[in-house]
C-alpha cells in the first residue's frame, strides 16, 4: 500500500508520462520494506531506440512538473540515452534501453522488494 497521496499521484503522473510516449514494460518496485533502500520506489521501463528513450524522460519531467510543480533533483544518462536515470527524491525513475535493462537487471538486484507490473493498452 501506498503510504501518501502524494508519493501515489507522483507515481501515476510518472506513469502517464512513460505510456504517453508507449515506454514499455513498466515495473515499480516498492522498496519501503527493503533493509538500506535509499528511496521509496523504482519504476524502471525501456524504449526501443535513444529517440523514445529522451522522449519518455522529457514526457514523464514535463507531466511531472506539470501536475506535481516538481522537477528531479538530479538526472543522469541524458547524453548516451542508454539509461536515463531521474531522480524524485523518494521515486527514482530508470529508463533503459531494452538490452541495457537485461543487462543490468535492477529488478534481480532488488530481489526483496515487491514488485508491480504496469498494464499498457497499446
Amino acid at each position: 500500500m501506498i503510504d501518501s497521496q502524494y508519493t501515489k499521484d507522483l507515481l501515476d503522473s510518472i506513469v502517464d508520462g512513460i505510456t504517453n510516449v508507449k515506454g514499455e514494460d513498466i515495473t515499480i518496485l516498492d522498496l519501503r520494506e527493503v533493509e538500506n533502500a535509499f528511496c521509496q520506489y523504482f519504476v524502471i521501463c525501456n524504449g526501443k531506440s535513444n529517440t523514445q528513450v529522451s522522449a519518455i524522460a522529457a514526457s514523464v519531467e514535463r507531466l511531472v512538473k506539470t501536475e506535481m510543480h516538481e522537477r528531479p533533483y538530479h538526472v543522469e544518462g541524458t547524453q548516451n540515452k542508454h539509461w536515463i536515470l531521474m531522480d524524485y527524491t523518494n521515486v527514482i525513475v530508470h529508463i533503459f534501453q531494452n538490452e541495457h535493462r537485461e543487462f543490468y537487471d535492477i529488478e534481480g538486484l532488488w530481489g526483496d522488494a515487491i514488485e508491480t507490473r504496469i498494464e499498457m493498452n497499446y
